[in-house]
């Protein structure tokens, strides 16, 4: 059967034509990227999409979209696109779709994505578990988390939006972080500073630490200089939101009970060799009495290079044709 798989993020909404049976994800078309802004609406963009394919598509439809998932009513949390999933059908002309939270789309995919589309980053080099619970998080526009509940008739994929949860700071440079996004913020989430727009709260913070001018700039410039080298503290900012992510991503496996974690996200394939020796490592098992517990979770990072497509793909699968 093929579908049409969307992965609808702040930025941009990817689409591929993907042949999915026996509940599973058998092939994944070459992805087509559209940016959100230049388009009023997903229907707008599907047009344009089908316009691209020769004027038709098939009437099944997965999508993957950064919102949780309640009601007719899904306003995306870093786009202003409105979805309305009972006027799919009308609006898109697919009679048999499958929705989901991008995050949930992920967690699909870590489900049935063999282990070559898998990196070690740390913990012990082993598959991740066969039964339990897997941790999915990762940065981009915002932070993603959901949990994979493997069990021996097959898999559930739980969204959470756990990149809401409160962000705790565990140094002085933390700690200033904190008292910087408080002036804007009252409640100061993980996402504030773990996903791409964060790295603009640590680069501004260490420059008022180190008594030089701010510059106020966009946070695809201080990624592209941390990234290339070009800005020492850049290059700061950058270590930092690692340290970041490494305790944020230990949090949520402690609170999941996780045994393996997997971080993926727009950032996560970006940042690879930074995490690898940034003292992500010993962020993720710093958590006193349980860090020998945390010291025996696999951590992998996803290295497919469309996981929201194929786990949307797969969500559906799921869904509609076992």
């Amino acid at each position: 059967m093929q579908v049409v798989a969307v992965d609808i993020g702040g930025t941009h909404a990817r689409f591929a034509i993907a042949e999915v049976s026996d509940g599973r994800v058998v092939a994944l078309g070459e992805p087509v990227t559209l940016k959100t802004a230049e388009h009023a609406s997903l229907q707008t963009a599907w047009e344009a999409y089908r316009a691209q394919q020769g004027g038709t598509l098939p009437t099944c439809a997965a999508l993957s979209v950064a919102s949780p998932i309640t009601g007719d009513v899904i306003r995306l949390t870093n786009n202003p696109w409105v979805i309305r999933p009972s006027l799919i059908p009308e609006r898109l002309g697919a009679d048999v779709y499958t929705i989901v939270n991008d995050f949930a789309a992920v967690g699909h995919a870590v489900a049935q994505l063999p282990d070559d589309d898998f990196e070690h980053l740390c913990g012990p080099d082993v598959p991740l578990p066969a039964e339990g619970v897997t941790t999915v998080c990762g940065p981009g526009t915002g932070l993603g988390v959901a949990q994979v509940l493997r069990y021996d008739s097959g898999y559930r994929v739980l969204p959470t939006e756990g990149g809401h949860m409160d962000y705790a700071a565990l140094d002085g440079i933390e700690d200033a972080i904190l008292r910087r996004l408080r002036k804007t913020y009252t409640r100061v989430s993980a996402e504030r500073i773990a996903s791409g727009p964060g790295i603009v709260a640590i680069y501004e913070t260490l420059a008022e630490l180190e008594g030089r001018a701010v510059r106020h700039m966009d946070d695809k410039v201080i990624w592209t200089e941390a990234l290339e080298g070009t800005d020492s503290l850049a290059l700061a900012a950058l270590d930092r939101f690692c340290l970041a992510l490494g305790a944020i991503a230990g949090d949520l496996a402690l609170a999941h009970g996780a045994g393996g974690v997997v971080i993926a996200g727009g950032l996560g394939l970006r940042i690879k060799d930074k995490l690898l020796r940034s003292g992500f490592d010993q962020r993720f098992v710093a958590k006193g009495r349980f860090q020998q517990l945390m010291a025996k979770i696999p951590v992998k990072l996803i290295t497919h290079p469309q996981p929201g497509l194929f786990g949307a793909a797969a969500a559906f699968a799921q869904e509609h044709t076992r």
